[in-house]
């Protein structure tokens, strides 16, 4: 009884005892069997016995094979279950229409044993199949639920303890009495704490991009200032490694009085720029270069570029998330937030590397913005803005 209940149940309709005999003997030491000889009795076998595949003949008294497959596959409840057609209808618009209605298989009579037992075993591990995967990527969907619900409560929940810290030195700091190297440290750790702030906004607001929730808020942004500003910061990773960084404007040297604007989410910008050049630098061998270029113009071109190459095995997914190789403590998000931000403000980014130059390129195409001029600054500097999105 029991090892009668754990084999897949089949249900044969058809009204020829003949042929249920004929199904029945060579499917029943592999399978439970049901039977029934209408179109309506199939139906309401099927909603309460829920059979794991149903064998129907087309031509019945009552109701056809065809019209109890289409009741069956708009019912929610049996919409699921596999149905093979056998049928004497050997015509092929018959099979098309078989088919056309949900069915998985269409197969004709005179039916051999061992075709039926084949077709059978066939769908059933399909179905099987088919659920393991449905299971699998419901699984995937809620662990990606749980994992966006923890990393968004952990940027929101550190965000209240660190704006309190950074509020902290400045209040000690004006209570006085300090020495200079005292009030240095404390505006190291508010300096710090800032830069955490950051990130942690950056962080919001990528998860918000991958969402696509993201709304840009466009300012202008002068591109070669924020090149220069990163060089700075990135001086105590290029100095004992002897690394240089160069920055050009279309190919030469950048000059004091050059600019080049955008429209474009400054601390988005600031990120994206800055994980290519950190990329550059780490992988940039003793003594060589970073070049940032930018060309001005619509659209606005930035090409980072350094010695040395990208693995061969991290070459087709370098924008891919969590793409990594060879690198100590690394994430693999650096340059799939880069193409993330690239995309958000409408461009693109590309990566070309050559074992021949022994270069790499990561290139960045950013529509420049329709940018207005509405006055100067004191020092002559044209104060600009971009339209609203």
């Amino acid at each position: 009884m029991s090892a009668q209940a754990n084999k897949p149940l089949v249900l044969i309709v058809d009204d020829m005892p003949a042929n249920i005999r004929l199904l029945a003997d060579c499917l029943r030491e592999d399978y439970a069997i049901r039977v029934a000889t209408g179109g309506a009795e199939a139906l309401a076998l099927a909603g309460r016995a829920r059979p794991d595949i149903i064998l129907l003949d087309v031509v019945m008294p009552d109701l056809d094979g065809y019209e109890v497959c289409r009741r069956l596959k708009a019912d929610p409840k049996t919409a699921e279950i596999p149905v093979i057609f056998v049928t004497a209808n050997q015509a092929p618009e018959d099979e098309a229409h078989g088919l056309s209605l949900g069915a998985v298989d269409y197969v004709v009579k005179p039916v051999s044993p061992a075709v039926a037992r084949a077709r059978v075993k066939n769908h059933l591990e399909l179905r099987a199949a088919r659920e393991a995967l449905a299971r699998q990527n419901e699984a995937l969907k809620e662990a990606a639920r749980l994992r966006e619900d923890v990393d968004g409560i952990m940027r929101h929940d550190l965000k209240a303890p660190l704006t309190g810290i950074i509020g902290l030195p400045q209040i000690i700091l004006d209570e006085g009495g300090l020495s200079e190297s005292q009030a240095m440290f404390l505006r190291l750790i508010e300096e710090n704490g800032y830069k955490m702030l950051s990130m942690i906004n950056l962080s919001l607001d990528l998860f918000k991009i991958e969402r696509g929730a993201y709304r840009l808020s466009p300012e202008p942004v002068e591109l070669l200032a924020m090149a220069r500003r990163l060089f700075v910061e990135f001086a105590a990773l290029a100095g004992p490694r002897k690394l240089t960084c160069l920055l050009t404007v279309a190919g030469r040297a950048a000059r004091p009085e050059d600019t080049a604007y955008l429209c474009g989410e400054r601390l988005l910008l600031y990120s994206m720029l800055a994980n290519c050049v950190k990329n550059a630098l780490e992988a940039s061998p003793p003594g060589g270069r970073v070049t940032v270029d930018v060309a001005p113009g619509e659209p606005t071109v930035l090409r980072v570029v350094n010695r040395g190459v990208v693995p061969a095995c991290l070459r087709e997914r370098f924008f891919t998330k969590y793409a990594t190789e060879g690198k100590s403590g690394g994430t693999g998000l650096g340059a799939y937030s880069t193409r993330l931000i690239a995309e958000t403000h409408g461009g693109s980014a590309r990566m070309e590397t050559s074992d021949e130059a022994d270069c790499t390129v990561v290139t960045l195409t950013l529509p420049r913005g329709n940018l207005t001029v509405v006055g100067d600054t004191p020092a002559g500097a044209p104060v600009m803005v971009c339209p609203a999105l």
